[in-house]
């Protein structure tokens, strides 16, 4: 079993110098798990690790395709499974959630095999419209799967849903089994009060907007990559579209991609709740939290050789 360290949580939570202190105590590398850092020339917008900080410790995962080209999460997992077994002490840091889940999908339902381009789509509908609405395609293909299983618990709906498009059986048709995960997972996120992180993200924009965001985003604007592509859908790139455009103005811009990344924030936090693995520790300095860090891993490899 490799073991696989992480560094989550929401937005403008610290996780980018907590993930570099760690990796330098454990000369590791850094494994960026963020849906938007994955775009070439969109830098600012999505606090992607700077020159100093890729010198610092070698990061993976950043700038691997154009902002008008396609990448789903099935993508991003066969990269990422590759590349836990080939750098040293693996370390994943970012927010975005649904690629953690993609990375230990591991269940199977008897002889079903799975299709990684399909639990792609359902992912990223349910990443457009929520679990909720992800859960009522499977109420009518299967109302008694669906009758079973949460709203929130993505994992299974996507499952469900894929044996009955693998299949064109219902759930309950199949023989439920399970694999064993090949990750030991040790995950852990900073507890930031709610009203800080906030105050931190209006910070934050603020910052990008003074370092040129604006800029960055007109430059892609300007090359004539349209607004409806995936890539310009993230937040702090669609809002300044709609400057540009004239539908909204600057500043108006500008509250809205605070308003946006306090909400997604929120949604993270929600996500990363759920998950049991995660060790949450009171906000601190990166080098306290690294040392905490490192006391908890030093006593689980005690409990568990």
């Amino acid at each position: 079993m490799t073991d696989v360290y992480g560094i989550v949580g929401p937005t403008a939570s610290g996780k980018t110098e907590l993930s570099l202190c760690l990796a330098e105590a454990l000369s590791g590398e850094i494994l960026c798990m963020d849906s938007m850092q994955v775009y070439r020339g969109m830098d600012i917008g999505t606090a992607k690790a700077t020159a100093d900080e890729r010198r610092r410790v070698p990061h993976h995962l950043l700038d691997l395709k154009e902002p008008d080209e396609p990448f789903s999460v099935a993508e991003w997992a066969e990269l990422a499974r590759k590349l836990i077994v080939s750098v040293p002490c693996p370390i994943l840091t970012g927010g975005t959630g649904l690629y953690l889940s993609a990375l230990d999908e591991n269940r199977t339902l008897g002889h079903v095999g799975s299709d990684e381009s399909l639990r792609a789509e359902f992912r990223e509908y349910a990443a457009r419209n929520g679990s909720a609405a992800l859960h009522r395609l499977l109420a009518k293909a299967d109302p008694a799967a669906a009758a079973k299983i949460h709203p929130n618990d993505l994992k299974r709906i996507v499952r469900a849903l894929e044996i009955i498009r693998l299949t064109g059986l219902p759930l309950s048709a199949q023989r439920d089994t399970h694999t064993e995960s090949p990750y030991r997972f040790h995950l852990f996120a900073a507890d930031v009060p709610r009203p800080l992180l906030y105050e931190r993200i209006s910070r934050r924009v603020d910052d990008m907007v003074r370092d040129g965001l604006e800029a960055e985003v007109r430059g892609l604007y300007e090359r004539g990559i349209p607004k409806d592509c995936q890539a310009i859908q993230g937040i702090g790139y669609k809002e300044w579209y709609d400057v540009f455009d004239g539908l909204i103005p600057r500043e108006e811009g500008i509250f809205r991609i605070k308003l946006s990344t306090r909400r997604y924030a929120k949604r993270q936090l929600t996500w990363f709740r759920r998950d049991e693995r995660i060790t949450w520790l009171p906000m601190d300095t990166p080098e306290n939290l690294t040392r905490r860090i490192l006391t908890l891993i030093r006593n689980e490899r005690k409990e568990n050789p």
